[in-house]
């Protein structure tokens, strides 16, 4: 687990700039650096070593040094692949599983990515060919941005690391209008013109003469075909299926913990972590005592006593977590406005005291069917898909349907109408044969699940030298989840069935059939009384607002909040915007401190 980031030039390579830029992944990387320099072509890593503590700093070369790597990220099957490798001739320099990329690639070409199984963002210079190979997991757990100017290319983790090859950012509006509408950006868009996100399950081909970008797609969920197994047999071979997912996500030379939030899918984890570990599992679980909000602290102290975790509570004031969201938007960076953003980054400033690798549980509600909004009526479906052909009525409703037009500036107010592209052109992937409920997954799969959870799940963590691992999104467990029926995952009002009754040989039976509750955070708690007093003077003056807004408008909708209005969710996405683009368009990128009051932050 690592960052990444290079260059191929148009002009010779300054050191300085690589220097720049692996200052800027430092926090992915704290265990050491290395780089890689011929002509016009840089490549640089920052390491957290995690496998092959002592041996396995990259960049990575093969036998004759004519394929050179980086990679972030963890290949699971590593030793299966070695050991095919291996009988084959090659030979290996290291232990570590990213050097199974590169003997790979040299023995099966660019088909050796359909036999990894893992979650990896790599840059691959294959020298000989003249050719810069970038490539992303299947679902985007690990992230890549790129950029392409009259410098050249370059690319990277992070797009922070890209500020010193932009010169002056300037804001998209297409991506601003996503972010407002469905609070994250769809690959390969992004806040920022001319940086784009390599979609999932894509790889990039590079000529490093002519910077030709040629991508193309390895791997897609529309490939999977229906599951015909009954319910028991469905079951056994799942379970089959999962001891083998944690067996090799289990692989790693550290000590390994889990975010318990006391709900159905850390706690189906706990329980097959810790009937593996010899050592008592190390659980971490946030609450908000005195808040209005709901949390999971008691269910998850349940599952902790059953499976004997050394399990660490942290509860925190709604004050101290809303003073983490300057440093947890200089963390996204590819800015999302997603509340939990700051509970899991102070669940991974406590726990990077004592750990390097973290599992949670994301994927289960995608891969299983648990969000409500694969439950909701016919009839509002219906309405839906006809206000907005062509979405099949799913995702699409923003967050500023409804609002005044006057609120945006005019090229933004331009670009609103085009955030419901990426899902439109989603739906209208999935197969016709394909159920309604499984054509929503699959639209998820494709954008909020990389490009909201996943994003906030390696940025939350990586900001504190943590990798996290999520094992439903092995992609066999994909796979597997969307082939099911759907009366295997939804009964009447009930999500995440199959889910539910594979568990019950792990956990009790009212833990599992619990109502799903969520993870909330107190947002309203915040914008109310002198805070939102406060917003009121500060947040229209905001540069950010300032340029893409008007601020009488901003005023007038804060003003509804104060006399009632249900505009939280507006008003925090304008509030982490403003944030966002005081750290990277007013300024370089630098790192907040650690708690920040974010309106003094903006003022």
């Amino acid at each position: 687990m690592c960052g990444i980031a290079g260059v191929v030039s148009a002009n010779p390579i300054e050191a300085a700039l690589l220097d720049d830029m692996a200052r800027r992944l430092a926090h992915r990387g704290p265990d050491g650096q290395g780089r890689h320099v011929a002509g016009n072509v840089g490549l640089l890593h920052t390491r957290l070593a995690i496998i092959d503590l002592e041996g396995g700093a990259q960049p990575l070369y093969n036998e004759d040094r004519s394929l050179v790597l980086v990679a972030n990220g963890e290949i699971y099957n590593y030793r299966e692949l070695r050991s095919e490798l291996e009988t084959l001739g090659h030979r290996f320099a290291t232990h570590s599983d990213c050097e199974t990329i590169l003997h790979g690639y040299e023995a099966w070409g660019i088909a050796f990515l359909d036999r990894l199984q893992g979650m990896f963002a790599f840059a691959l210079h294959d020298v000989q060919r003249g050719e810069l190979i970038l490539a992303r997991d299947r679902l985007g757990i690990k992230p890549l941005y790129y950029c392409r100017n009259s410098r050249g290319l370059a690319f990277a983790s992070e797009i922070k690391a890209l500020q010193p090859w932009l010169g002056k950012p300037e804001v998209d509006p297409q991506g601003l209008a996503q972010l407002l509408q469905s609070n994250f950006t769809c690959a390969p868009r992004t806040l920022l013109q001319g940086v784009a996100k390599l979609p999932p399950a894509h790889l990039a081909r590079i000529d490093t003469r002519t910077l030709t970008i040629e991508l193309h797609a390895y791997w897609s969920p529309l490939q999977v075909t229906p599951l015909d197994l009954g319910l028991n047999d469905a079951l056994e071979h799942f379970d089959v299926l999962m001891q083998d997912v944690m067996d090799i996500h289990m692989r790693a030379d550290v000590p390994l913990g889990l975010f318990l939030s006391g709900g159905v899918d850390s706690s189906l984890l706990a329980a097959m972590l810790a009937q593996r570990m010899a050592e008592p599992l190390r659980t971490f679980s946030v609450g908000f005592p005195g808040s209005s909000v709901h949390n999971e602290l008691d269910a998850a102290q349940r599952v902790a006593e059953q499976f004997h975790t050394r399990h660490s509570v942290f509860e925190v004031s709604a004050d101290d977590m809303l003073n983490c969201l300057p440093r947890s938007v200089w963390a996204a960076d590819d800015l999302t406005a997603d509340y939990a953003n700051l509970p899991v980054s102070m669940l991974a400033e406590q726990a990077g005291a004592e750990l390097k690798v973290v599992f949670s549980g994301e994927g289960g509600d995608e891969v299983f069917a648990g969000y409500g909004r694969y439950r909701s009526p016919w009839v509002k479906r219906a309405w839906a898909a006809m206000r907005v052909p062509g979405s099949g009525g799913f995702r699409s409703k923003g967050v500023f349907d409804g609002t005044r037009a006057a609120l945006f500036s005019p090229r933004l107010a331009e670009a609103l109408p085009s955030w419901r592209q990426p899902f439109q052109q989603a739906w209208q992937r999935t197969p016709r044969q394909w159920t309604r409920l499984q054509r929503m997954q699959c639209v998820d799969m494709e954008t909020w699940l990389p490009d909201d959870l996943l994003t906030k799940a390696d940025r939350m963590l990586m900001a504190w030298g943590i990798e996290g691992r999520v094992p439903f999104l092995d992609h066999r467990v994909v796979e597997f989840g969307l082939a099911l029926p759907d009366a295997y995952k939804i009964e009447g009002r009930t999500g995440k069935r199959f889910l539910r009754l594979w568990g019950e040989r792990y956990l009790p039976h009212e833990h599992l059939w619990a109502r799903k509750k969520g993870f909330t955070v107190p947002v309203n708690d915040w914008l109310r009384g002198e805070r939102l007093q406060t917003l009121l003077k500060v947040l229209p003056d905001a540069d950010g607002i300032r340029t893409w807004f008007d601020p009488s408008e901003v005023r007038k909708l804060l003003r509804a909040q104060q006399q009632g209005g249900r505009h939280g969710s507006a008003i925090w996405t304008l509030l982490s915007f403003a944030v966002w683009h005081r750290i990277f368009v007013e300024g370089e990128g630098a790192k907040p401190a650690d708690q920040s009051d974010p309106l003094a932050f903006i003022a």
